[in-house]
């Protein structure tokens, strides 16, 4: 569940309204003045002298709200304090059950009120879930945000919930359960948001996925009682402005008890319904491109099943054959996402793209590293253009840290017995599944997003909340938005 975004030219009398001040206001601008009382002033303007960053005023049929932009260093630090000055007025709005909000932007900062409504949106956001009993829904006060007159266009304003809405498709699929959301249902999913927003979507069964020999996706799914899919989203546009595509590739995990390397429970396999978390942000991105139209023509992949011990389920000391003619010798049945990902990525050389990124939940060695505030990326792009993804994380907030792919990593993966292992020694792992992806992908430029730490939270911190924070949606779509300006 969400909220819509709005633009008016402006704001009712008496409704409940937000006014962004520059940092260092001291006297209350006469636009947000309005109609207070002199009292109301004088209270509000003792508030921004005592440094106070968030001020409300109960006017009881109504209310005000002034937030003053943080002192921030960089630009990109600004707009985050923004995003999380909107988590924290959301907790008042909450408070007073503030049903439809409007905000005005009398910053220095020109886009104020869109990352102000940005940290609301996603703060607002709650999973639907499946509960039945009234008493224990949670009922959401805030329907509407609208922003007013010139603090942001009509089209800015559609653009970003366009946006929210890639991010908050991808938040569903990801803390939708098992027995709600399979490969199948996944892939279906996939295709029912793709005609809602404008994108096309052509799901491969098994049989298409044995002709094609994808041998890692398919040991993945052999103790599952549910065939794989393999979806393929494609956004082309009339006026595209790329000639060859952008590919992006999810792992469509989507649900991993480890296989026969069962993993330990709890706090390990319990909320493995999010190792599909990289296809949703696959789903969410192309969702978002294609609501708003964006004139570039990109394609996702998505390789999607579920990882479980029975049946016929692939074993430690397997040898397995991928869609590239490689083999593999499968040391750890846990270590599934890359099988899947390298089949994707081997596929991904027929559309001779102009750049695939793919992004995985793939390894707990990257959550060690660097913990739920960033993720890992490695990969053979060029400096420039891992230097534009890295920009446009930090602009969204959704950080990058690199780690290298020296030559001597593929020590790490070596195999008596077939080409590869699909499992590295005990340290640097979120390299060594890099260094294992990296001989799928020697014929384009490529990049590698190990999301496992961001991607899901057990915990809810600000905007991004608890569960499925949408982690990549708004990062790709940043960064293949920007590529229009060159």
């Amino acid at each position: 569940m969400s909220l819509a975004l709005a633009h008016v030219a402006a704001a009712p009398a008496q409704s409940s309204q937000v006014f962004i001040l520059s940092h260092g206001t001291e006297a209350l601008p006469a636009a947000a003045a309005g109609d207070l009382s002199a009292q109301a002033q004088q209270y509000v303007t003792a508030a921004l002298a005592d440094d106070q960053k968030l001020v409300h005023l109960n006017h009881f049929s109504h209310h005000h709200y002034f937030v003053v932009l943080a002192k921030k260093p960089t630009p990109e630090q600004i707009a985050e304090a923004l995003r999380r000055s909107g988590h924290a007025l959301h907790a008042l709005l909450k408070k007073e059950k503030v049903a439809e909000l409007f905000i005005h932007n009398l910053s220095d900062t020109p886009d104020a009120a869109l990352l102000l409504a940005e940290g609301l949106a996603l703060t607002a956001y709650q999973f639907e879930g499946y509960k039945t009993d009234a008493k224990s829904r949670k009922s959401a006060s805030l329907t509407t945000v609208s922003i007013v007159g010139d603090a942001a266009t009509p089209e800015e304003v559609a653009a970003l919930d366009g946006l929210l809405q890639g991010v908050f498709l991808a938040r569903n699929l990801v803390n939708a359960p098992l027995n709600k959301l399979n490969a199948l249902q996944l892939a279906e999913s996939i295709a029912t948001a793709g005609d809602e927003a404008g994108y096309t979507t052509d799901i491969l069964d098994l049989p298409k996925i044995e002709a094609l020999r994808m041998g890692g996706l398919l040991a993945v799914n052999l103790g599952s009682p549910e065939p794989p899919t393999f979806s393929i989203l494609e956004w082309k546009p009339a006026g595209a402005q790329n000639a060859k595509p952008y590919v992006l590739v999810g792992k469509g995990v989507v649900f991993d008890t480890g296989g026969l390397s069962l993993k330990p429970t709890p706090n390990s396999m319990d909320m493995m319904k999010c190792d599909m978390a990289g296809g949703a942000a696959v789903a969410g991105t192309l969702y978002a491109l294609a609501k708003n139209n964006v004139p570039l023509h990109v394609i996702g992949l998505v390789p999607a099943t579920d990882n479980r011990p029975g049946g016929l389920a692939y074993a430690p000391g397997d040898v397995i054959t991928m869609h590239s003619g490689l083999t593999v010798e499968v040391k750890n049945t846990d270590a599934e996402g890359r099988l899947l990902l390298a089949d994707a990525l081997s596929f991904a050389k027929k559309y001779d793209p102009e750049l695939v990124i793919d992004l995985a939940t793939l390894t707990g060695a990257a959550v060690r590293a660097l913990g739920t505030e960033a993720s890992a990326v490695m990969g053979t792009a060029d400096a420039n253009t891992k230097q534009e993804l890295t920009a446009a994380g930090y602009r969204v907030h959704e950080r990058l840290v690199e780690f290298p792919l020296w030559d001597e990593y593929a020590d790490h993966i070596k195999s008596d017995i077939a080409d590869l292992s699909n499992l590295g020694k005990g340290e640097a792992g979120q390299i060594s599944a890099a260094k294992f992806l990296e001989r799928f992908a020697e014929a384009y430029p490529w990049l590698h997003l190990d999301i496992a730490g961001p991607a899901f939270l057990t915990a809810a911190e600000s905007y991004r909340g608890k569960g499925g924070t949408g982690t990549g949606v708004r990062l790709l779509y940043q960064f293949l938005t920007n590529q229009l300006t060159k």
